[in-house]
């Protein structure tokens, strides 16, 4: 049987950098996106693989179902799951819109947990790899970016205590926290003037930094040496230290 992966969040940052990797290493794809003409486009760029496209707004209620359902219903088994999808939103928590922090929710833990959940029987058949997005906001709270913090802390968690329940079955589950990355999600956030990214690390670097992880079955993957000192002050400092670091880089606007 071929080798086939999953990609969320397929079309654009890391996901896409992702799916760059994954085909030059022979895997055949499944992509999953909102955007279905640059699917079709990664689709065109890769006549060698068998791509498959799926279009999804994972940020709606069953939607991971309905991609679930959609893989079988082609016939399709998947031997590497990548939940790339998810944003975030800069502002005081009062300000934002529930609505579209529900669907940040939505997307960045219900989704994820759902198609981990819907996809691991297979994977269990197969040795599959997880490799799941969080971030280097999982190790603090996040003033300003509350929710975005809060469900990077869940990614983080899940991931970890997911790796060591799959301890010995042939699957892995790897966590990759990036810190801030150049891609289109501080324009999605509206975070570009934010003190956050006025340092990004380049995004192949951090797909590739991610994907190696994944493949030697790595539990947790930190980009750059500065992201790494980061987690190791988040994790011995005061959380309330943090909290007023992170709003320090959130809250306030670059010179």
């Amino acid at each position: 049987m071929g080798k086939t992966a999953l990609v969320t969040g397929a079309t654009s940052g890391i996901g896409y950098a992702l799916t760059q990797l994954l085909a030059a290493d022979g895997y055949d794809l499944i992509l999953v996106s909102r955007n279905e003409e640059k699917m079709r486009s990664i689709k065109d760029a890769l006549p060698e693989r068998s791509v498959a496209i799926i279009q999804k707004d994972l940020s709606k209620q069953g939607a991971a179902k309905e991609v679930f359902d959609e893989v079988k219903q082609d016939g399709r088994s998947v031997n590497v799951l990548i939940n790339n999808a998810g944003f975030g939103l800069v502002g005081a928590f009062d300000s934002l819109d529930t609505d579209l922090q529900n669907e940040m929710i939505q997307l960045n833990v219900t989704a994820l947990t759902n198609l981990t959940s819907y996809f691991l029987p297979e994977l269990k058949q197969h040795a599959g790899k997880i490799l799941n997005v969080a971030s280097t906001a999982a190790y603090q709270p996040g003033p300003f970016m509350a929710v975005y913090f809060a469900t990077k802390a869940y990614v983080l968690s899940f991931s970890e205590a997911l790796a060591e329940e799959l301890s010995g079955s042939g699957v892995s589950v790897t966590v990759l926290c990036p810190g801030p990355t150049h891609t289109n999600f501080g324009a999605v956030a509206h975070a570009e003037d934010i003190k956050m990214f006025s340092k990004t690390m380049d995004v192949n670097r951090v797909a590739q930094i991610g994907y190696q992880a994944m493949i030697k079955g790595r539990r947790v993957a930190i980009p750059g040496n500065i992201n790494h000192a980061g987690v190791i002050a988040a994790k011995v400092l005061p959380r309330s230290w943090g909290a007023k670091a992170v709003r320090f880089v959130t809250g306030e606007k670059k010179k």
